[in-house]
């Protein structure tokens, strides 16, 4: 009666932890495109930049590991949406699109777009993009907003920047718009190319998790405001340009 007993006890337990008893979250996963530096970039076999140390602070605040998943940019919504992943940073903009399909955190940086030309182009300032092809990362605020802004320039869309920049060097399009700070990156290492001093328009970075996930939102938007405070993200801003 007693052995019977003691089976009995168990398999309730075994029963309430199987039905009732969440398996705890070991890890975090951060969707993003590596490649668009000082955001995300390889160092050596690493991710690294602006948005893996932020993740990692959030993940610290968590209590879990970060496992960071490189894909193409403009898949990174849906990766959100089906819970590929857990959150997204990946210097990506705030737009009404994206707020269909993702949540958004609070902004943590400011960016212009802006031109990047030959040297020697004869585009000296955005009115100039009008009738031109233009390379674009597919997906961006660039893709998706260039004609707002000059209706009759003519986008070529690209999975990653070297694609944009080869694009531009072999005369297949007319000039690049991308983010600030990438493009800065960019000409930093080709002297045959320049950024024109008046940006086309400015947008705003946020972090993005699935719609409704407010437990981790308010948990990434804690973080955020604590590095803002801080004044952290201007230093890692400066850390990943050196």
């Amino acid at each position: 009666m007693m052995k019977r007993l003691i089976v009995a006890l168990l398999l309730i337990v075994a029963a309430v932890c199987l039905f009732g008893c969440e398996k705890k979250k070991t890890k975090v996963i951060m969707a993003t495109e590596v490649g668009f530096a000082p955001y995300e970039y390889y160092k050596g076999s690493d991710v690294v930049g602006i948005d893996p140390d932020i993740a990692a602070e959030i993940a610290k605040e968590m209590g879990v590991e970060l496992e960071i998943m490189n894909m193409n940019f403009d898949t990174i919504p849906d990766a959100i949406k089906t819970g590929r992943a857990d959150f997204a940073a990946a210097g990506m903009s705030i737009t009404d699109e994206r707020k269909q399909v993702v949540d958004f955190s609070i902004e943590y940086a400011t960016s212009e777009q802006v031109i990047i030309v030959l040297a020697d182009s004869p585009i000296k300032t955005p009115a100039d993009l009008a009738g031109k092809v233009v390379a674009v990362q597919e997906g961006t605020v660039a893709d998706l907003y260039l004609n707002d802004f000059v209706a009759d320039a003519k986008t070529l869309p690209s999975k990653k920047y070297f694609e944009a920049v080869s694009n531009l060097t072999t005369g297949r399009a007319d000039a690049i718009l991308l983010d600030k700070l990438p493009a800065q990156e960019i000409v930093k290492t080709a002297a045959n190319l320049i950024i024109l001093p008046e940006p086309l328009f400015t947008d705003k970075y946020a972090l993005a998790v699935q719609k409704g996930n407010k437990e981790l939102l308010d948990t990434i938007n804690k973080v955020l405001t604590r590095l803002i405070a801080e004044g952290k993200i201007d230093e890692l801003t400066l850390k990943h340009l050196q």
